[in-house]
């Protein structure tokens, strides 16, 4: 790379792919912990719904997904929890 403009312009992906990495991130990871809650039947797990909500119109917002797709995964997201909520208690782990 020679041009100004191409070095800054990977100067600029490279930032834009650690954000979004580090946003997906996160939101697999609110995701992952308010599925788990509802399995488990904790109290807090509308909190974690909407922590996970939040982490999604975060990562749409700022484009590391389409709106759409944050939408469809929190609805996806959303029944699972509803699911796991009405579903029998888990068996305890020995």
């Amino acid at each position: 790379m020679r041009h100004r403009s191409a070095i800054k312009a990977h100067r600029q992906s490279v930032t834009r792919h650690a954000r979004n990495v580090s946003m997906k991130k996160a939101m697999r990871q609110a995701a992952r912990a308010a599925s788990d809650a509802a399995v488990a039947k904790e109290s807090k797990t509308s909190e974690l719904l909407a922590k996970a909500s939040s982490a999604f119109d975060r990562a749409a917002k700022s484009g590391a997904i389409h709106w759409k797709t944050a939408a469809r995964r929190k609805a996806r997201l959303a029944r699972r929890v509803a699911a796991g909520l009405a579903a029998a208690p888990a068996p305890a782990k020995a």
